[in-house]
């Protein structure tokens, strides 16, 4: 899988958007094309972000697209500013999206990205169209590089590990979080619970599913609202302490992009704390 995704990287790099004849206004419609835009294009190239990029509990880049202007998402917003290319996810705002394909404008969706190779496929798809294969070149190295620290960092290999967050929101087997175990190792417990993509387990289903570890955006001892709540319950907190707690932010898991580098190396990080 890792070879072909480097010829179709290649051939991307080959087919690239040379930089004097990329696109000049480009907008984006959704958390993840944000991010992946962020990353490799010129600040002057960006003239909106989706209303998520701002949020620094869910985009890594937050405090860059804080630099740019915040869009809507609706069809109106973008067709005013008369974008060259508009970068979306597949699976949302349809209708936008097919209307501003029929007004004549260049819209490139992105699906979700399930997988590592599908993360760095992503980068290099987005530093073509936007004219620097260059700067998706690094970000794929620094996550190959991480891969590689993590999976030296799997002394704890064949753990069973569940990353819940709100509300009991676990990510399924068909998921970026469970490629970032895998990589490290790790067995992602949400098969056990017949979680494919994604899910809400009951508390009762993960005290029973005894995982080794859970994993959990955040390393709060007190809940803001009933959400994080279902995390501190006594029940989760007695079979799970610090200890037995992986802590990875969740703006580091939600894309695909550069911040996958920055997850392994969290993820190889916490295991390499974890006691016998």
């Amino acid at each position: 899988m890792i070879r072909r995704l480097g010829v179709a990287a290649l051939l991307l790099v080959a087919t690239a958007v040379h930089a004097a004849d990329a696109p000049k206004r480009i907008a984006s419609l959704n958390l993840c094309t944000d991010q992946l835009l962020l990353a490799v294009a010129d600040p002057e190239q960006i003239i909106g972000l989706s209303p998520y990029a701002r949020d620094s509990g869910m985009s890594w880049a937050a405090a860059e697209a804080a630099r740019h202007p915040a869009l809507s998402g609706g069809a109106e917003d973008v067709m005013m500013l008369r974008p060259d290319l508009v970068v979306a996810g597949r699976f949302e705002r349809r209708a936008t999206r097919e209307l501003l394909a029929r007004r004549g404008l260049a819209v490139a969706d992105f699906d979700i990205a399930r997988s590592i190779d599908e993360a760095k496929a992503q980068l290099a798809r987005m530093g073509a169209l936007v004219g620097h294969p260059e700067r998706a070149s690094a970000h794929i190295a620094a996550i190959d590089a991480a891969l590689l620290r993590a999976r030296n960092a799997g002394s704890r290999s064949g753990l069973r590990v569940l990353a819940v967050s709100r509300r009991g929101w676990v990510p399924g087997i068909d998921s970026l979080m469970s490629a970032l175990l895998a990589a490290a190792g790790l067995s992602n417990a949400a098969g056990e619970l017949g979680i494919a993509t994604g899910g809400f387990a009951s508390l009762e289903a993960i005290v029973a599913a005894r995982p080794d570890l859970v994993l959990v955006a955040s390393a709060a001892e007190s809940a803001e609202d009933q959400g994080q709540a279902f995390l501190l319950h006594p029940a989760l907190t007695r079979l799970y302490p610090p200890q037995r707690r992986i802590v990875i932010p969740e703006a580091l898991t939600i894309c695909g992009g550069p911040m996958v580098a920055a997850a392994l190396d969290r993820l190889a990080a916490a295991l390499e704390g974890i006691g016998p």
